[in-house]
């Protein structure tokens, strides 16, 4: 018998999961196929908030907690409830989409950068984001004062003793920076991988973000909409989230700081 008589053995079938980065493409086929792109639609469609406070305003209601007092203010036990629940049930959704396709939760969301430098450097970038915010409102009243179509804030209406100020600044820290740059950045790593690249989830994600608070205002969701560019552009340049996330939780400590001034 010759070598060339000789049947190469078969081939195993690959068992990295098709969904991971670290999938190496098969011959033959697109290295992203279409149940990965369906795949990570789907995780970015649960893990978009929506879903997980339908839910839980479902069971709040379920549970007697009401929405709005009998003076028709929100209520900041129902807003605070709402917030920390979600951020729980979030943030171990994602972290059970992360461990199904064998993704490092470190690798995602800290990357290699040393912790205390990025918090460094989010704490500095506190002062960027509210030069931002000032110029950017400086320009709506300008130019388009009719953006500003919300009189007062209805979360402001939450803040009236120091010890409301302290419960939403817990709020805050864990619902606005920890939960909201996590999700970011999921989100902004499943479209890289799958969903047409980063500057399409970077751009979906921010207008998305906006969205969320137009109850505050057409100029508060602009704002807001801005804010998750910045964050989403660190988060891309330097794969961490910990320069956002402080920056994010900082920066809504500040704006509840200077109303309780007010």
């Amino acid at each position: 018998m010759t070598l060339d008589e000789v049947e190469p053995e078969p081939t195993p079938p690959s068992t990295v999961d098709q969904f991971s980065p670290s999938a190496p493409p098969r011959a033959g086929r697109p290295s992203i196929g279409l149940g990965a792109r369906f795949g990570a639609f789907v995780e970015v469609v649960l893990c978009s908030d929506v879903p997980t406070q339908l839910a839980l305003i479902q069971v709040l209601a379920w549970i007697g907690l009401r929405q709005v007092m009998s003076n028709g203010r929100l209520s900041l036990t129902y807003v605070a409830t709402l917030s920390l629940v979600d951020a729980v049930v979030l943030i171990a959704l994602i972290l059970w989409c992360l461990h199904y396709h064998h993704e490092s939760p470190r690798e995602t969301f800290l990357g290699t950068r040393p912790i205390g430098r990025e918090a460094c450097f989010g704490m500095l970038l506190v002062l960027g984001v509210a030069l931002v915010v000032l110029v950017t409102m400086a320009l709506v009243q300008q130019f388009v004062p009719w953006l500003h179509n919300v009189e007062e804030n209805p979360f402001e209406s939450l803040l009236q003793t120091p010890r409301d100020a302290l419960i939403f600044s817990v709020v805050a820290i864990i619902a606005g920076g920890v939960r909201e740059e996590i999700q970011r950045a999921f989100i902004l790593r499943r479209f890289e991988q799958h969903l047409g690249g980063a500057s399409v989830g970077l751009l979906v994600f921010s207008v998305a973000f906006g969205a969320g608070h137009l109850l505050q205002g057409w100029d508060a969701a602009i704002v807001t909409m801005i804010l998750g560019l910045v964050w989403g552009v660190v988060f891309l340049m330097r794969r961490s989230i910990i320069a956002p996330l402080v920056s994010h939780a900082c920066f809504n400590l500040l704006e509840i700081a200077l109303h309780m001034q007010q």
